[in-house]
């Protein structure tokens, strides 16, 4: 039971979801997602690992009861298993779940220690399963370390959920595979529409595959029930008989899915984002690192709460600016 104030937005939304990011560093530089000359951050301007714990306690003593652990790519960073195994202390504790979005690369050597730590389920990015398209996304050579990490996780006993962005004219037409490979090794998928984040090399106005469009055609191939189902997130789910298995659509652009907003996230900076779309931020690692650690950063929360806007306002159109300079891997993506 939570002994503070929960977090209630000043559209009387109760937020009880937290994607903490552990680091902006990661091990593949998807197209979509970052430049190859990416620019990391300098390691004394990430938050420690104590600062991590301690802050993650107090967003369960204000009723967060559910944290999922980003990046970046959370598992190249050398003391994350600390950190799991310190917040799995807390499930039943105030923590319902504690989960991670993975890229796959390194799940194979931690997939055990996951699970003896408390996580039950975790996400795995993976756009193609074809090799050369893999190292045209990601412009690495690591498809058969990700396929080993997903099949490591499972025999481990995690429940994974494949995590899938629909790109135009690059991974549009193996999507019925994917989710095919997908629900036939018992994993769930969801597809997500690209994000404007961030400047990458190109335009992603020329990749950009509205989930209509998809959803479209796999009706013309399957039967999709719309499932009751609820994740936490922000994914509309059908059940598909035809595979046995769940898909999830994540639309913030076709779809916006604002009004039922439970999350905020915070950057491996301790920067809050009270929103994916939006500037409106409280800097957290201010208020830990000051001399009343603890009330200033109730009152950063606060804040925090105060500037969380209704919704996000993303758009995607050629010669567009990103609607937020910053990347998902600072982010928490």
């Amino acid at each position: 039971m939570s002994c503070s104030a929960p977090l209630v937005d000043a559209f009387n939304r109760r937020i009880t979801y937290l994607r903490l990011s552990v680091t902006d560093r990661c091990d593949l530089r998807c197209t979509y997602c970052m430049p190859e000359q990416m620019q990391f951050l300098p390691r004394k301007e990430v938050l420690s690992l104590e600062e991590l714990h301690k802050l993650a306690l107090a967003f369960i003593d204000r009723g967060i009861s559910k944290i999922r652990l980003t990046g970046g790519e959370p598992l190249v960073r050398r003391d994350m298993i600390e950190l799991v195994q310190a917040l799995g202390r807390k499930l039943g504790d105030g923590l319902e779940e504690l989960t991670l979005t993975t890229n796959g690369t390194q799940l194979a050597q931690h997939a055990d220690d996951l699970v003896a730590a408390g996580i039950r389920r975790i996400n795995v990015s993976l756009d193609t399963m074809d090799n050369g398209l893999f190292q045209t996304l990601s412009r690495r050579d690591r498809l058969g370390q990700v396929l080993q990490g997903i099949a490591a996780a499972k025999e481990a006993g995690l429940k994974v959920k494949i995590n899938t962005v629909a790109l135009k004219n690059l991974n549009e037409a193996e999507i019925p595979f994917l989710v095919e490979w997908a629900h036939a090794h018992g994993h769930d998928m969801t597809l997500i529409e690209v994000m404007p984040l961030g400047e990458v090399e190109g335009e992603r106005v020329d990749h950009y595959l509205p989930l209509t469009v998809v959803q479209d055609a796999l009706e013309a191939r399957w039967t999709l029930v719309p499932s009751e189902y609820r994740s936490g997130g922000p994914a509309r789910y059908f059940d598909v008989p035809e595979t046995g298995g769940r898909l999830g659509l994540i639309t913030p652009l076709t779809n916006n899915f604002c009004a039922g907003c439970n999350r905020i996230r915070v950057t491996a900076t301790g920067q809050l984002y009270a929103c994916l779309g939006g500037a409106e931020q409280v800097d957290l690692r201010a208020a830990l690192r000051s001399e009343a650690p603890d009330e200033n950063l109730a009152a950063a929360l606060d804040e925090a709460m105060r500037i969380k806007p209704e919704r996000h306002h993303f758009r995607i159109e050629r010669g567009q600016e990103p609607a937020q300079p910053r990347h998902m891997s600072l982010t928490g993506g």
